[in-house]
């Protein structure tokens, strides 16, 4: 998989010293030393050890935690609103779509999201176009799993994302969505498999495709070498995304006892990630008086209610979640990500070092780099942060993008290399 930075030339080697290092493995912080030559970490040392310093710029962390990078799991780099750049609705011309997702971008990644997890864009190739741009050195931004458009739940809100073209109906025109979809790019392919109430009340528990056109989804994903993600509320939404051999559902809200039982049979292959933030952000908004938010937020609070149930039990029957909370709206800006940690501290009883394992092992895993991607270990790549304080213990610091002194990613510096002694 091709990473950032890869047709740039090689970095000079970097050492950190003076740093408590959270590995990513969950475990707590330990004092230590980590060198980086190139794109990969080649050596970690522990116990007053120190690491090699031949040739290496040399970083004092003054006691701060190296961690790694972060992954957003539920990214839409094309949903408007951020927070440099608030934006009403979530239509915009071609134009200022484009230049806002490269926006978007860079957002996450100066807010320490060195890779996001698309989960579906507003454009057929824009996403992709991003990618390259990305992994290039062209524009800054979080290594990506490029998706296609997303087809959009039917409702009549303000808050409707635009339309985008059909597919067509039937097991034959899904099948050959997903053909198109990887023929322009796209390395994921995003399905509504149910509706969504906050949109259109009820319509999380509608179902959008029927048993036949997500089997057929599943087949030509498997054929052409694409994963396939789902939104999915209602419990046979879950159990279709399951059946149909879908990597990542988001949201399986109502998941009853056979939905949560056919998840755990397919833990070894498939994500969950619950969105916790754009629940807490909708709970929590002041619109204006014009706008009322009424139903969303009766939606918003069922949700909450359900996944604190929801999340404690999948965790304890082993699935892999992670955090992602649907950024990008206007009430929940892009650039924010890092406070769904705080919310999976507060809300799921997870312990900061918990949801850090997730939002970077787990974070690696899902980008399809679990052997080389979210740890801190000898041959893994360089996507490192360096915090001014210690997350493990109070992970809101990590929704200061100022606390983070060192952004690194396959080790060049996006942040901080004036640091370097």
């Amino acid at each position: 998989m091709t990473s950032p930075h890869a047709s740039i030339p090689a970095p000079q080697p970097v050492v950190f010293t003076q740093v408590r290092i959270f590995d990513g493995s969950g475990s707590a912080p330990f004092a230590g030393e980590v060198r980086v030559d190139g794109q990969r970490i080649t050596a970690v040392a522990r116990d007053g050890a120190q690491v090699p310093r031949d040739h290496a710029l040399v970083i004092d962390g003054r006691g701060g935690v190296l961690m790694p990078g972060m992954t957003e799991a539920h990214a839409h780099l094309t949903w408007p609103s951020s927070v440099e750049k608030f934006v009403p609705g979530m239509a915009l011309p071609p134009e200022e779509l484009a230049l806002t997702a490269a926006r978007n971008a860079r957002i996450l990644l100066d807010h320490g999201f060195t890779s996001a997890y698309s989960a579906g864009a507003l454009s057929k190739r824009l996403e992709v176009v991003l990618k390259a741009q990305i992994d290039s050195g062209g524009l800054p931004g979080p290594r990506l799993i490029a998706s296609s458009v997303e087809r959009e739940p039917p409702n009549d809100g303000a808050l409707d994302p635009g339309h985008v073209d059909e597919h067509g109906s039937g097991p034959e025109n899904v099948a050959a969505f997903v053909r198109g979809c990887k023929a322009l790019g796209a390395q994921a392919v995003k399905f509504l498999i149910s509706g969504e109430s906050a949109l259109k009340p009820g319509a999380s528990q509608q179902l959008l495709y029927t048993e036949a056109e997500l089997l057929a989804a599943g087949h030509a994903a498997r054929e052409c070498g694409v994963w396939l993600t789902g939104h999915a509320h209602a419990a046979q939404a879950v159990k279709l995304g399951v059946k149909a051999g879908f990597r990542v559902l988001y949201h399986c809200t109502y998941a009853d006892e056979e939905a949560l039982d056919l998840l755990e049979a397919a833990k070894e292959t498939i994500f969950v990630a619950p969105t916790i933030g754009i629940v807490q952000a909708t709970l929590d908004a002041t619109p204006p008086p014009h706008f009322d938010m009424t139903p969303m937020k009766q939606d918003a609070a069922a949700v909450l209610e359900c996944q604190k149930r929801l999340v404690p039990e999948l965790k304890r029957r082993g699935v892999r979640l992670l955090p992602g909370g649907d950024y990008g709206f206007p009430f929940n800006p892009n650039g924010r990500n890092a406070w769904d940690l705080a919310l999976w501290v507060r809300h799921f009883g997870y312990t900061p070092a918990e949801v850090l394992h997730a939002a970077t092992a787990l974070g690696g895993q899902i980008m399809g780099q679990g052997e080389a991607l979210g740890q801190i270990r000898p041959g893994f790549l360089a996507d490192l942060l360096l915090v001014d304080g210690d997350p493990t213990q109070d992970v809101a610091i990590l929704q200061n993008r100022h606390a983070l002194r060192v952004i690194m990613q396959d080790g060049h510096f996006h942040k901080g290399r004036e640091l370097a002694a």
